[in-house]
């Protein structure tokens, strides 16, 4: 064995996805100090734009069930924008926590943390300009 080949311990962690709108994530929980990685950055390198706002999104379950710093949590997401990939990755680790702790569901199925959000932009239609939209009416 090479010296520059250290031996990890097989750590347990808990997976789950989360979906929203044409955004998949791919969350880990390990147990740990509290970290967040989002696509192999820190959380406020990746949402550079509004990093108080992502951290306050992605930790609501955990802030809610009680267990902050507790877990670091290694996210892999890709598509949409990042409003959308935000609630991607708030409900991959909702679930799980509840993959963790069966006990945890019910407080975030109250919160409506459980739930996949349907919405999706609606597809265009033949004739039309956008998905509704139709062109303007001529009498003549």
């Amino acid at each position: 064995m090479s010296p520059k080949t250290k031996l990890k311990t097989p750590q347990k962690y808990f997976q789950a996805i989360g979906r929203r709108k044409t955004a998949s994530a791919t969350a880990r929980l390990t147990p740990g100090t509290g970290q967040i990685y989002v696509n192999e950055q820190e959380i406020t390198r990746y949402f550079y734009e509004n990093p108080e706002e992502a951290v306050q999104c992605i930790s609501e379950p955990l802030t809610l069930t009680g267990r902050l710093n507790q877990f670091d949590i290694t996210v892999k997401v890709r598509g949409g924008g990042k409003k959308a990939q935000l609630e991607a990755i708030r409900l991959a680790i909702a679930r799980c926590l509840v993959l963790i702790d069966e006990g945890l569901k019910s407080t975030l199925k109250k919160a409506n943390l459980l739930t996949r959000d349907p919405r999706a932009k609606e597809r265009k239609k033949p004739g039309l300009k956008r998905a509704r939209r139709a062109p303007q009416w001529q009498k003549r």
